[in-house]
């Protein structure tokens, strides 16, 4: 049912046709951890708001790929081209790191993925992205925490916890496994400089106006948030600037690197919801990108050997439209792209059973069609990297997915 893209235009008959499908319908742990001497890692990084997947890897071989996706579409011509990693797809400019780690066999892409929620709401498909559920609901703990809690008594991977990394535990990784929590020091936002030496003023002259102060700036960053579906969505602990998650990265690689240090991690990005001058290979979206390529950057540093043994996982609740909008943004929509890194993916490659952008193929005649499970590429890496069966996975990690079978060969 899948594809791994070196040509334009594919054919999904030729597709279904070929031996070495992707996915398994039986699995079988490739190793015994004991005996290889590997010490794996997994770092999960939630990118909320729903990114962009046609703006980050862009299907440039698809003849209706620019048309639909306008003034925002990848090109591998005009002043700031695309990064080609193949044949069919480029990617955005602003990740020259990943482009290197692809070239390197150790990044991949797997297109046109979506989890198994399709009603576009954010505070819905992020609890379903993060509970591993197959819907929403009051989920209190995560697939990642559950993976954990999975791994057999006295694992060297379970003695060392999980690492939540930001204000909050992301939900994906809460649940009864320990969680180390770490928060990078605050990275003040445009304009909050100002208002710390008013406060520091204030601090020294009138401590009661100064409490009244810090109140109205403690609200006013509660309610820097974003009207959605009819609600308001407030940061859930993630950090939306370059910067920021830079920084995150560092200082969870510094923890992950150590010995003792863990094995598994959560990091939770905002910031990418983009219904308005979205941008493609300039912009907004161009500088989330250049954050996350950055964030991949510093765990290849910091990781240091530990890098071999490492698999990142980037994930989103869904994708977004295919077409613009009259802002120059996209709106909510279904597939998207899982970008994996690190030493330990068996990478150069962009994996997607494609399903085309004629009106007619895509999804609801508005988004691009999904052809592959997020949870499927999940599972492939649990079951890779820490010997989960594909029964733990459907019953327990991922409840009441069977049908969903891990993803082979994503890991070398």
């Amino acid at each position: 049912m899948s594809l791994l893209c070196e040509t334009p235009n594919p054919s999904r008959r030729a597709v279904l046709m070929t031996g070495g499908a992707l996915f398994a319908w039986a699995y079988l742990p490739r190793f015994a951890r004991a005996a290889d001497n590997r010490d794996p890692r997994l770092i999960v990084i939630v990118l909320r708001g729903a990114l962009d997947g046609l703006s980050t890897v862009g299907p440039v071989g698809d003849p209706d790929y620019a048309g639909l996706h306008g003034d925002i579409a990848l090109s591998l011509s005009g002043p700031n081209p695309a990064l080609p990693l193949d044949s069919f797809f480029a990617l955005n400019p602003a990740m020259p790191v990943f482009a290197r780690l692809f070239k390197a066999g150790q990044a991949a892409v797997v297109h046109a993925a979506a989890t198994g929620y399709r009603d576009r709401s954010h505070f819905d498909g992020q609890d379903v992205l993060e509970s591993g559920q197959p819907g929403p609901g009051n989920a209190t703990t995560g697939w990642l925490n559950r993976a954990l809690t999975s791994l057999p008594a006295g694992d060297r991977v379970v003695k060392a916890g999980g690492l939540a990394v930001g204000p909050s535990t992301p939900l994906v990784i809460r649940g009864a496994a320990p969680v180390l929590g770490w928060a990078p020091q605050a990275l003040p936002a445009p304009g909050e400089a100002l208002a710390a030496r008013v406060l520091d003023l204030y601090n020294h002259r009138d401590p009661v106006l100064a409490a009244a102060l810090q109140k109205g700036l403690d609200a006013d960053r509660m309610a820097m948030s974003d009207e959605l579906d009819g609600k308001t969505m407030k940061s859930r602990g993630g950090l939306d600037n370059a910067a920021g998650m830079r920084q995150s990265a560092q200082g969870a690689a510094k923890l992950m690197a150590a010995d003792d240090g863990p094995r598994i991690a959560a990091l939770a990005f905002d910031g990418w919801d983009t219904h308005v001058n979205e941008g493609g290979a300039t912009g907004r979206l161009a500088n989330l990108l250049g954050g996350l390529d950055g964030a991949f950057e510093e765990f290849e540093k910091g990781l240091g050997e530990r890098w071999r043994d490492t698999a990142i996982v980037a994930i989103t609740e869904f994708g977004r439209t295919a077409s613009i909008n009259g802002t120059v943004g996209t709106d909510h929509g279904t597939g998207t792209v899982v970008l994996l890194a690190g030493g330990a993916i068996k990478g150069g490659r962009v994996i997607a059973d494609w399903p085309g952008l004629k009106p007619a193929q895509l999804y609801e005649s508005r988004d691009l069609a999904p052809t592959s499970d997020v949870r499927a590429v999940l599972k492939g890496l649990l079951a890779e990297q820490f010997g989960l069966s594909a029964a733990v996975l459907g019953d327990e990690v991922f409840p009441d997915s069977g049908a969903v079978k891990p993803m082979r060969d994503l890991v070398v």
